[in-house]
């Protein structure tokens, strides 16, 4: 009998501490292991911390205690479900996120292995029944049964449904000639591939590959400009690696990029090759999850979460396009897959590389302090031209092609000739759907969300209006609710609006879109980036899913339709993440033999952010945005730390939030600086109002036990959710 101390699944705060069963069974119960308990007479999953033997009997630890012991109800696993190097990592980035344990340890696994209820509803092993010979005497055996006997000597072991018809296969497992047994079924089929050998590298590849081989240093920035060729540094460095007997991560940062990552690995590395996102089923995730923890393969290929990837001996973590904001978790836990990455290397001695054409000015600024080390490539391969890039300015109306109120002349007279040359072109216009707002030309009434007030934007696919910020849905009304006219007004546009003018203006030219509506269905991204890479469409029109890291040899124009959207969000990054965008975006033409070309439609043509990426002069936006950092005392000059209240009470809120600043102001003095309250953006979402706060400070391991006492108040109380984000990247 043993007492065992177990976090109950539940994510609030308060329950943020082990609760004391008392286990008596065969199963040899051991930290990591998940249990079903009756938590508040609720059946609930748990996840075992500790296991200590009984020493006393139950009557006596239950007075040591001071509270009676309920029993284990079921243990759900035979063994634990993360390798002791995962658990240590969750208590570490609970400590330094602030965030429960449990949603930690949620975060890490799939959903199958997850500590939650939800996952004893979720796929488990599956099972394909084979067969074996195991007697080859043919005495008293039909020639039809010697037939399938034969057939499988020849060719088994075999599935049961291909080893012969039913009733022979059967009489032969009655006779005892063959034998039936299980095998796995591995639910995730990796898509086709060719396998190809290693292009011969340039000098500077060369130079980055065997200055990284030969130091000892953890972390590393590999700054390349667009079609550098980063890619092929990975894979000889990855070769590297798993030559040594150690294993590799590879993280992307959009579902987008994944399919084109994981055919270069496979070309490589064939079946040596896991990978890891959501746009698998649960089936699918458990077995990749399960495989990479038997040690079946070395490499995994994924997303932000695939950082958590059980693998052997780890070696080498790689974090291509680094910059992009997609490597942070928007919930708790509020993680950067960056900093878990220096984590997780620092506990497996391993690497880490950090890649990108526009580092985040983070990691730019500790490359340049000596905190990583500095690896370039500052030529495209063989040596091939940036592309010629174009701003037309918007605001002058001798620029709009009199056909289209969307493209200027310019622009559709380069797609007219693009698609005249037989090559292809991508337009970015980073917003989705038809039209952006729909009001009432009578009234000005203006269709807004009834859950968070944010204007609806109009898809013509469905013919709906859609809330991005929510699940909000509704009819494209026909009338004016407010007045009952029919004079209903669509104005702006996203993708949608792109392509159907396109179609339009170049009724020949085949058009694929890509977006976060179009992925919806499984499988999507990965089709409409094939067909495109086969030519089966001149123009891909998309969000910012299309202008990263993907390599399409006949894009010789980039069309950004709109290019100052980003510049206009209330964010202290939104320069940096429009001149990333632009920079990426651009870099997709003339990445082969061919010329490339881009241009960039805007209305403020002038714009240091604008004419930057224009150049794809990341060395001057590197100078001048830190100059701007540094006035305002901004990051990376100082860290923050982003606090949120919601509630259903407004008037709470707010009160809570005040009392929590001035709290905060006399326990941090000279430690910090608070900047706030404020109202977010978003300030009523899904019934709740929320209020935030910034903490600014330099050295957090200083100011954190006094953080902890300030929020303390804040986790018993009912009335109030708190969120804590630790390196807030969006203040």
């Amino acid at each position: 009998m043993v007492i065992v101390q177990v976090l109950i699944e539940y994510k609030a705060r308060s329950l943020d501490r082990p609760f004391s069963y008392v286990y008596e069974g065969e199963i040899n119960l051991v930290a990591g292991m998940r249990v079903v308990i009756n938590f508040n007479n609720r059946e609930v999953v748990g996840y075992v911390i500790k296991v200590t033997p009984l020493t006393s009997t139950i009557e006596e630890a239950e007075h040591h205690l001071g509270f009676a012991l309920k029993p284990i109800e079921a243990v759900l696993d035979l063994e634990p479900i993360m390798q002791e190097e995962l658990m240590e990592l969750a208590k570490l980035l609970s400590s330094y996120y602030y965030a429960s344990e449990i949603s930690v340890l949620q975060a890490m696994l799939p959903p199958s292995l997850r500590p939650k209820k939800s996952a004893l509803r979720a796929p488990k092993i599956s099972y394909e029944q084979y067969v074996k010979v195991t007697n080859t005497d043919e005495s008293d055996l039909t020639p039809k049964l010697i037939e399938t006997l034969r057939f499988n000597v020849l060719n088994g072991p075999l599935l049961k449904k291909e080893a012969g018809p039913v009733y022979r296969v059967n009489k032969l497992v009655e006779s005892g000639h063959l034998t039936l047994f299980q095998k796995e079924k591995m639910r995730y089929e990796l898509p086709p591939y060719e396998v190809t050998s290693a292009p011969k590298l340039t000098n500077d590849q060369n130079k980055v590959i065997n200055e990284f081989l030969n130091s000892d240093d953890q972390v590393y920035l590999l700054e390349g400009v667009t079609g550098s060729g980063k890619s092929e540094v990975y894979l000889a460095l990855v070769e590297a690696t798993i030559k040594q007997g150690k294993g590799v991560i590879m993280l992307v940062p959009e579902i987008a990029l994944t399919p084109m990552m994981v055919s270069m690995f496979l070309s490589r590395y064939e079946q040596d090759v896991a990978v890891l996102h959501s746009e698998l089923t649960p089936a699918e995730r458990y077995d990749e999850y399960r495989r990479i923890a038997r040690g079946e393969c070395q490499i995994v290929v994924g997303v932000r979460s695939a950082i958590f990837a059980p693998v052997k001996n780890l070696g080498l973590i790689i974090l291509d396009e680094e910059h992009v904001e997609t490597y942070k978790q928007d919930r708790e836990p509020f993680y950067h897959a960056r900093e878990v990455a220096i984590m997780r290397a620092q506990v497996n001695n391993a690497k880490v590389i950090l890649g990108s054409a526009t580092p985040s000015l983070e990691s730019r600024s500790r490359a340049l302090k000596g905190v990583y080390h500095h690896l370039r490539l500052p030529k495209r391969i063989n040596e091939l031209e940036l592309p010629e890039t174009e701003i037309v300015n918007m605001l002058d109306a001798s620029n709009f092609s009199s056909d289209s109120a969307i493209f200027s002349h310019q622009l559709l007279s380069e797609l007219k000739a693009t698609i005249a040359r037989g090559e292809q072109a991508i337009l970015l216009i980073n917003r989705r759907g038809y039209a952006t707002y729909v009001n009432c030309r009578k009234c000005n009434h203006v269709f807004t969300c009834p859950d968070d007030h944010n204007v609806l934007t109009y898809h013509y696919q469905d013919n709906m209006l859609k809330c991005h910020y929510c699940d909000h849905v509704e009819l494209f009304p026909t009338v004016c609710p407010k007045c009952g006219s029919t004079a209903l007004w669509k104005t702006g546009y996203g993708t949608e609006r792109v392509e159907k003018e396109v179609q339009r203006l170049l009724p020949n030219a085949r058009t694929l879109r890509l977006d976060s509506d179009s992925a919806k269905v499984r499988q999507t991204i990965a089709k409409t980036i094939e067909k495109f890479r086969k030519h089966e469409a001149d123009i891909l029109i998309g969000t910012q899913m299309i202008a990263k890291g993907h390599d399409f040899p006949l894009v010789t124009l980039v069309g950004v339709v709109l290019a100052d959207m980003g510049l206009n969000y209330p964010s202290y990054r939104s320069s940096e993440r429009t001149f990333e965008l632009l920079t990426q975006a651009i870099g997709r033409s003339g990445r082969s033999d061919l010329p490339g070309k881009a241009i960039i439609q805007t209305n403020m043509p002038e714009h240091y952010v604008i004419e930057l990426a224009a150049k794809q002069d990341y060395e001057q936006f590197f100078a001048k945005e830190m100059r701007m950092r540094r006035l305002l005392n901004f990051v990376p000059y100082t860290f923050l730390i982003k606090v949120t209240l919601e509630g259903k009470d407004e008037k709470i809120v707010e009160r809570t939030i005040s009392v929590l600043s001035e709290d905060l102001k006399s326990k941090l003095t000279n430690d910090a600086e608070i900047i706030g309250p404020a109202i977010p953006f978003l300030d009523y979402k899904r019934g709740l109002y929320s209020r935030y706060l910034v903490i600014k400070y330099k050295n957090y391991f200083k100011i954190k036990p006094r953080l902890l006492e300030a929020f303390r108040p804040l986790i018993s109380n009912n009335e109030i959710v708190i969120k804590i984000d630790v390196d807030s990247v969006d203040v």
